[in-house]
């Protein structure tokens, strides 16, 4: 998404006609499920509130039913319409409602990028009451973890485990992936925003 002169601006809606939603580039990971149940790795490389291009394995048929969860965005479901060399495009199947949400999360994707807005300090992060949590390993292992502070999009904790860089661990009942080492533990990435109001019930 190309911008004049640099400043923040609003994606256009027109739920008229899909086709006239403006893309943004972004790269964000997630998961995704066929019709027939399979599950794939996949990186959103390109949306709007109208479609999705997909990189992955995945080798879907036209017109077939796709439900994904990519972080920071959450659930998107559509029909794909183009196979690609690397993946493939849906279009979006969702309420005005949600295609409303959907471009107001992409704009602040595509203002960020533009005005260069940090990755890991862009909320407020705050020290729980109850520091003391788990985490879990995608092979269900857990370990005890203190909370040293959090924010609507990730966490940083003392563990004594070194979990590998994008490693997706669950904290609470928050999907996340593994961004940072440090010496006494790790920083982590949460799936999608969380409610400010929200984030302690999780823990």
């Amino acid at each position: 998404m190309q911008f004049a002169n640099g400043s923040a601006q609003q994606l256009v809606m027109e739920p008229e006609e899909d086709t006239a939603f403006q893309n943004v580039a972004v790269n964000l990971h997630g998961r995704l499920m066929c019709a027939d149940f399979t599950e794939y790795e996949c990186v959103a490389v390109d949306m709007s509130p109208g479609h999705v291009r997909f990189k992955t394995s995945a080798l879907p048929r036209v017109s077939e039913r796709i439900v994904s969860y990519i972080d920071h965005i959450g659930r998107i479901e559509g029909k794909v319409t183009e196979l690609l060399d690397d993946g493939f495009m849906i279009a979006v199947q969702a309420p005005d409602r949600k295609r409303q949400k959907l471009a107001a999360q992409l704009t602040w994707f595509a203002n960020r990028n533009e005005l260069g807005l940090p990755e890991d300090r862009r909320h407020e992060r705050i020290v729980p009451r109850n520091p003391n949590a788990e985490i879990r390993l995608p092979d269900g292992d857990t370990f005890a973890c203190r909370i040293v502070d959090l924010s609507m999009s990730g966490a940083a904790l003392e563990l004594e485990i070194r979990p590998e860089l994008g490693t997706q661990v669950i904290l609470g009942t928050m999907r996340a992936r593994v961004i940072r080492h440090f010496d006494d533990g790790i920083a982590i990435e949460f799936a999608t925003i969380q409610p400010p109001e929200s984030l302690e019930n999780f823990i």
